[in-house]
């Protein structure tokens, strides 16, 4: 802080939106020291392209990993990640908001103005507000899930109590920041990885999509029974997730049936069960109820890449351009088919500049994962088309599911993935907010053009 201050009163401006990127950076190295620690690595110690990794990764929750968890971390280890998937996921843009109130320093404007940007809030006053409530929030629900999760494992996992329990308390907390670490995967008694019977699918869907909600959204809910009303982005935002999750689960049911996919031999009621937790998770939670994802048919495969790409809701512990951002285009894109002169939804009208940094976000967004894609592609001959892009699209929306190539990306590629988990958690808006030049005023205006489209 004294840094900082220091810098101003040199006449250094560092805009907001940099300090945001300066800050998640400088816990990444934070989180690389700490996996890097003697008594980490079960066998022997994390080489350092396997601690920033995972480092990253926990930070942006995401979930995509070169090591398993359970089987190359002791309990010490995991511990360490289990505490960088909480400080991911709560967000650390929001623990930057608990610290200045700790500290007794009033948020600046611009302070105010970059969280705001960050979590894909609407008002500057809502961030302080939230703040208060989202500890005990997070708390009670990852509590009521590891509570859970440890009566169902108790019957059925061949592990001790103290497993259990342990077992029970990260992957709630892993469910509901969305960020898909798992310590099934890689042991010899859990070939298959996570359980998929109904009951662990159930709670860890409950809990994904809690925590991909929102913050807003959860607090709007919350203070529904006293209020008795629900803000317009609650109402859309509950829509389009309830649409996503049950077009994608009959897009991704049909594209198994009709194709003769993996699940082909799954009863009816199961695989389409199987395919709406798969739809759920793929928006950003990055859990996998299928063995071998590898083996699903093109089109379940083109569908969660598609879902991973939309992801979840602003200000939530997930990632993708974000449902605001997908609603804000198909809202905008309706309104003008049909011949009205601004978007609108539900009696209200959405202001130009929301669809301006939608579309920002989307080409942005777009440019980031082709050109991801592209180096992905070029650097390792033995991945095919689809495995770099599913994997390049899960990282951008810090999803965390992959095809199998994760551990066989060269340091390039690790690096490349590791930059987009990293664009992926920040969110478009605020990169390109850090990079760009501050906005000038001007007192000339041009004239209107006409350029062909379509």
């Amino acid at each position: 802080m004294n840094f900082a201050n220091r810098i101003r009163r040199a006449g250094v401006r560092v805009p907001p939106p940099a300090r945001l990127v300066a800050g998640l950076a400088l816990l990444a190295l934070t989180g690389s020291f700490l996996m890097m620690l003697p008594g980490v690595g079960s066998s022997r110690p994390l080489q350092v392209n396997e601690a920033v990794f995972t480092a990253i990764s926990a930070l942006s929750v995401t979930g995509l990993t070169v090591i398993a968890p359970g089987r190359d971390l002791t309990v010490f280890g995991q511990i360490v990640l289990l505490a960088l998937i909480q400080v991911g996921g709560v967000g650390f843009m929001v623990l930057a908001v608990l610290v200045y109130r700790l500290i007794g320093r009033q948020m600046s404007l611009e302070d105010r103005m970059a969280l705001r940007d960050s979590l894909g809030l609407l008002s500057l006053t809502e961030i302080v507000v939230l703040t208060r409530r989202v500890f005990k929030v997070v708390l009670l629900i990852e509590l009521i899930g590891a509570i859970l999760l440890w009566l169902h494992w108790r019957a059925i996992l061949p592990l001790s109590e103290w497993d259990v329990i342990r077992y029970a308390l990260f992957h709630a907390v892993s469910a509901f920041c969305n960020a898909g670490f798992d310590l099934f995967s890689g042991l010899p008694q859990f070939p298959d990885g996570v359980p998929n019977d109904g009951i662990t699918l159930t709670i860890f869907a409950i809990l994904i999509v809690i925590g991909g909600l929102g913050i807003p959204v959860v607090a709007d809910l919350i203070s529904w029974p006293r209020a008795r009303t629900l803000s317009l982005h609650t109402r859309l935002t509950l829509f389009i997730v309830l649409w996503l999750n049950l077009t994608g689960a009959l897009s991704m049911f049909l594209a198994e049936t009709l194709t003769a996919g993996t699940l082909t031999d799954v009863p009816v009621g199961q695989r389409f069960g199987l395919s709406l937790f798969q739809v759920i998770s793929a928006r950003t939670a990055g859990f996998s109820g299928v063995p071998h994802l590898e083996a699903l048919s093109p089109g379940a495969h083109l569908t969660l890449i598609g879902l991973m790409f939309v992801g979840s809701a602003p200000a939530s512990m997930g990632g993708g351009i974000t449902t605001g951002t997908f609603l804000a285009m198909l809202i905008s894109m309706w309104s003008y088919v049909r011949g009205f002169p601004a978007a609108r939804a539900l009696g209200r009208t959405i202001g130009q500049e929301t669809v301006r940094r939608a579309g920002a976000v989307l080409t942005v967004s777009l440019v980031v994962v082709i050109t991801a894609t592209y180096l992905i592609a070029i650097s390792h001959s033995d991945i095919t088309l689809l495995e770099a892009l599913f994997e390049v699209v899960s990282a951008f929306a810090t999803c965390g599911l992959s095809l199998g190539i994760t551990g066989s990306l060269t340091l390039f590629g690790q690096v490349v993935i590791m930059l987009v988990m990293f664009w992926g958690r920040l969110g478009a808006l605020t990169v390109v907010a850090a990079l760009a030049m501050p906005r000038r005023k001007t007192l000339v205006t041009y004239p209107d053009a006409q350029i062909l489209i379509g």
